[in-house]
């Protein structure tokens, strides 16, 4: 059985708490086995929500387009917030097929990925392997960097000179972060899949060159068919509102306080699973847009789960509802988290640093 760990500080005082003996139920499971069952798709459910997702994308897309033909802006603006919402589901189901999981067969999976990659700009099979990386390494301080958002230990940051303290601050800085960093990672660093030609050859440079080509030919035609003008005012709002939504998501799911880090020697798969990522509890009409991403630990106890499938885990195992839970209010306290200080084993902000450490 592994070592129980505490839950949450943030843990919502309103919810009945999670008892030791649960909790060490929870981790003397193998999930691997216990979630199995889980993980076959229902074409018919899939081919549901693709189409539930995908025409009011489109639809509200028409809609935005026609209120910036007629010179409504107000309306264009409310519109590009719930394009972007089905814009990020679009996302989250071309997550499930890079994990294989929303359709039966790897090549449905592909396709229905690569064809949405365009969409989101996302080129998915380099994605595909960076994000596996990310499943197989989340939490270990030893394999940090691909995937993930980029976590300094207290020793670490007080080891760097002036100014890699400096650059590691403005990164971290929520202007930073959730302002100017969605807009890199969509619009610029996914069009270029720098770190992968040395270990995986030109497959991801493919892939990703295609992917682009087929990201300009999209604008070309529609830019042709609509004008530049119209067509930049209608997507790169929705664009930018899902991105940062997107950034916002993923930054939660695993920098919480409580969160865990482990080094190599004593990194464990299902450890990691249940305390290094977030039961990012959100309300009803947030987890639908957010196709139950928010059950995180989860998703990391098993990726090939699909979306829709994830609350029948909650239900049938109760023991996992409060483990690394998080509210929608007590996620904005985690902004300020941004160092991991290995003695109290927890996040901890630059504030607290100052105070614990003297910098």
């Amino acid at each position: 059985m592994q070592t129980v760990l505490p839950m949450p500080k943030m843990a919502d005082t309103s919810a009945p708490p999670v008892s030791g003996q649960e909790e060490a139920a929870a981790e003397s499971v193998n999930w691997t086995r216990a979630l199995a069952r889980y993980r076959d798709p229902d074409i018919r459910r899939s081919l549901l929500e693709l189409c539930i997702t995908a025409v009011p994308f489109v639809g509200l897309w028409a809609l935005s387009l026609i209120a910036v033909k007629f010179g409504w802006y107000w309306a264009s603006a409310i519109l590009a917030v719930l394009g972007a919402g089905f814009l990020l589901r679009l996302f989250m189901i071309q997550h499930d097929c890079g994990h294989g999981a929303f359709f039966p067969g790897r090549r449905g999976n592909d396709w229905t990925g690569r064809v949405l990659s365009i969409i989101t700009f996302t080129p998915y099979d380099m994605w595909r392997r960076a994000h596996a990386v990310h499943h197989a390494s989340c939490g270990n301080l030893d394999h940090r960097g691909i995937g993930d958002v980029d976590t300094l230990t207290v020793r670490e940051y007080l080891g760097r000179s002036r100014w890699g303290r400096f650059a590691y601050r403005l990164y971290r800085h929520p202007a930073i972060m959730f302002g100017l960093g969605p807009s890199w990672l969509f619009l610029l660093q996914n069009r270029l899949p720098v770190g992968f030609m040395r270990n995986k050859g030109w497959t991801p440079w493919i892939s990703t060159m295609a992917t682009n080509a087929a990201i300009v030919a999209v604008i070309g035609l529609l830019a042709y068919a609509i004008g530049p003008v119209p067509l930049l005012l209608v997507h790169l709002p929705i664009m930018l509102i899902a991105a940062t939504i997107g950034v916002w998501l993923f930054f939660v799911q695993h920098q919480f306080e409580e969160t865990h880090w482990e080094t190599n020697e004593g990194w464990n798969f299902q450890e990691a699973a249940l305390h290094g990522s977030s039961h990012y509890d959100l309300p009803g009409i947030l987890r639908w847009f957010t196709a139950n991403i928010g059950m995180h630990h989860v998703h990391h106890l098993s990726s090939r789960i699909p979306y829709y499938r994830l609350p029948e885990v909650l239900r049938d195992h109760p023991e996992l509802r409060d483990i690394s839970r998080l509210t929608l209010w007590q996620s904005f306290q985690c902004v300020r988290l941004t160092l991991w200080d290995e003695e109290r084993r927890k996040l901890i902000s630059f504030k607290e640093t100052r105070a614990l450490y003297g910098a």
